[in-house]
């Protein structure tokens, strides 16, 4: 560990939970790194993941969005393909991108694909699925509503999915935000998980919450504080 992350790790108190407004507060003070640091929220669920009535998955568009530029590619076809143009996609085709991706191309963030190519894109399944980046009818990427599926992802949607451990990991923001937004957008994340309880989770299903950004230590947050909140 490096001197500036011992320092920053020094500052966080390891005996206590931060309340969600102390730690966005802290995560900004604590950065140290010379780029604009992604603040990373990471909830330990009560799930059995393992179990497929236990998977927790789900998206959402954070009010203030991530603080990225994301690179949307739509696979779709006539009227479709204007349509995504319009809406500002970055890339639109159909077979031509299916080639490129297939030769090893790979320079965009999210993929959108219209039901009726499907049957092409599925070809890719490979190639995307590894990645995260396979259309998929529950996360609003297969659509022919396209205009509207880009526009969200622009906005700032979103993807989330627990994973072996039980954690969930969901980028809010930039350390350069203001606490307000880190805020706002924690709780947005928050409120989606919430809905996505499975029926099936026993116990307490907000085990733990931390918060911390890209090269920064973690800063535990009280989960009762956090229910609390929507509690109102």
């Amino acid at each position: 560990m490096g001197k500036k992350f011992i320092a920053a790790k020094d500052k966080v108190d390891r005996t206590r939970l931060y309340s969600l407004e102390e730690a966005v507060n802290l995560v900004k003070e604590l950065s140290y790194a010379k780029f604009d640091e992604t603040v990373d929220f990471a909830v330990n669920l009560g799930v059995d993941p393992k179990k497929s009535d236990q998977m927790v998955r789900g998206t959402v568009v954070l009010p203030h969005g991530t603080g990225k530029t994301v690179r949307v590619l739509v696979f779709a076809k006539g009227e479709k393909e204007k349509e995504a143009r319009d809406a500002g996609a970055d890339y639109v085709g159909a077979e031509d991108l299916v080639e490129k991706i297939t030769k090893g191309w790979l320079d965009f963030d999210k993929v959108v694909a219209t039901p009726d190519v499907m049957g092409m894109v599925g070809k890719l399944g490979k190639i995307l699925g590894p990645r995260g980046l396979m259309p998929n009818p529950k996360l609003g990427t297969v659509t022919f509503d396209v205009a509207r599926a880009i526009r969200e992802i622009k906005a700032g949607k979103v993807e989330y999915k627990v994973e072996k451990a039980g954690i969930v990991h969901v980028p809010i923001g930039k350390v350069s935000f203001d606490s307000k937004k880190l805020y706002d957008n924690a709780v947005a994340i928050v409120e989606s998980i919430l809905k996505a309880k499975p029926s099936t989770s026993k116990g307490k299903y907000l085990k733990k919450i931390s918060l911390s950004s890209t090269v920064g230590p973690g800063i535990a947050i009280d989960t009762s504080k956090i229910s609390a909140i929507f509690a109102k």
